[in-house]
């Protein structure tokens, strides 16, 4: 077994050496800066399906999928046409639209989860808009967080845990003020200890407990039923309100994203990417009670000139009325889990410490022989060393992962069984290069 040779770089390595004079760090988001992998930065110059291309004509099966939102691939003809034909109606009004009724109208119809809906522009905006609606609602200042959930770079949720089993959070950014960091306590996933303290220590003082739907952010750390109920049972008995980020789970798991797959009813929900069709999106939604909190009804102001923008609403409605399609996650999540279950098999026949985690279209490759990681804990850091090669060795055989080991993968509606022969044979030769050095 032998390592593929490595794909050129040549004019995406230009293209990064330009770009580090005009951006931070030459991108302007920084996970795409390769830091965590082998070599410059990919430029992407264009995607079609399950595939794309980057500046020096590389083709890959596509794994990362702009991290989620094109659950049907690349570039769909119902979602570009539809949008091709809006452009030349206008790109922004800063007004209302009959398309923010029609997308609302396809998500509120079919999600029994949510009453009343806000468009906002990004997950950041739709998770930071949702803490404030909470604080609003409940007249309290104190939020949990979970160690291992990102919920966008809203300066209340850049924290990371403390020492100890309930702890005031830390800033994990330079430019978070403390006393924003001081409101935040940060806690372990899957420990119900914790939270019983927390809200002991803190009585009367705690507006909402916030987690991802399923933690997807640092690994795919899957939680149990009972945990999640847990949750939504000592929320209400404090009168603390739950609040489900589903910026990656919400209709990606289904059309209801993990409030149906838990079976469990948050005070207030968020979600992004998928809805955008791959336009910058996002919303929050709840009862029509609490929403009336928010301005104009309410107290709690929230506003945005492009919410509910009408290019991302058109490509939302086109992305939508596909995902209600009979079948549609039937089909992508038994060709998801198929894929994982066969890779699982080979892992397994050869005893190689790798665990991977799976649930609806999203999986994890973890480097551990830890079988159920609930916690961001239990992630060895220096298991993102065998990432690091196991993703070179994908990029030369024409695989994209998204560019940490930290991240999933996603599937899409567009990846064909034979997408998945060819990557199933490459990760498999990946694999026994990966041990076979070692």
């Amino acid at each position: 077994m032998s390592s593929y040779k490595d794909i050129s770089r040549e004019k995406s390595t230009a293209l990064y050496n330009v770009a580090v004079n005009y951006f931070p760090g030459g991108v302007n988001s920084p996970v795409r800066a390769f830091k965590s992998v082998h070599g410059a930065p990919l430029f992407i110059e264009k995607a079609k399906g399950s595939r794309v291309w980057d500046a020096d004509g590389n083709e890959f099966i596509d794994f990362c999928c702009s991290w989620g939102p094109m659950i049907l691939g690349h570039t769909n003809s119902k979602v570009t046409d539809a949008v091709a034909k809006q452009l030349d109606s206008g790109l922004s009004f800063g007004a209302p639209t009959a398309l923010e009724n029609e997308l609302a109208e396809l998500i509120l119809a079919n999600n029994k989860y949510v009453e009343k809906i806000r468009f906002v522009s990004s997950g950041t905006e739709a998770v930071m808009s949702a803490i404030r609606l909470a604080r609003g609602y409940t007249k309290r200042d104190k939020i949990i967080k979970f160690e291992g959930c990102y919920h966008g770079h809203s300066d209340s949720l850049l924290v990371k845990a403390g020492s100890g089993l309930v702890t005031f959070g830390e800033t994990s950014s330079a430019g978070v003020p403390k006393a924003f960091a001081d409101e935040t306590l940060v806690l372990e996933l899957d420990d119900k200890e914790a939270l019983i303290q927390a809200f002991k220590e803190f009585e009367g003082e705690i507006a909402a407990v916030v987690i991802e739907g399923i933690p997807a952010n640092n690994g795919l750390l899957l939680q149990s039923k009972e945990y999640v109920h847990f949750l939504r049972e000592i929320t209400a008995e404090n009168k603390a309100l739950l609040i489900f980020d589903e910026v990656i789970t919400g209709f990606r798991l289904g059309f209801e994203g993990a409030a149906a797959y838990y079976d469990v009813q948050p005070d207030i929900i968020t979600y992004g990417k998928i809805i955008g069709g791959g336009m910058p999106v996002g919303a929050y939604g709840a009862s029509a009670e609490i929403m009336s909190y928010i301005s104009p009804d309410g107290g709690v102001y929230q506003a945005g000139t492009l919410s509910g923008n009408p290019i991302a609403m058109t490509a939302g409605i086109a992305t939508m009325k596909q995902l209600l399609e009979d079948g549609f996650y039937e089909k992508l999540n038994q060709k998801t889990q198929e894929f994982v279950e066969r890779l699982r098999g080979y892992i397994s026949e050869k005893n190689y410490p790798i665990q991977i985690n799976q649930v609806g279209s999203l999986f994890w490759i973890a480097f551990s022989n830890l079988k159920n990681i609930t916690k961001a804990s239990q992630i060895d850091p220096e298991s993102m060393e065998n990432f690091k090669k196991l993703h070179r060795e994908m990029l030369n055989r024409g695989v994209y992962l998204g560019p940490s080991g930290y991240e999933v993968c996603f599937m899409s509606g567009a990846h064909s069984k034979e997408d998945l022969e060819e990557v199933f044979k490459h990760f498999t030769e990946a694999m026994d290069l990966l041990y076979e050095i070692k």
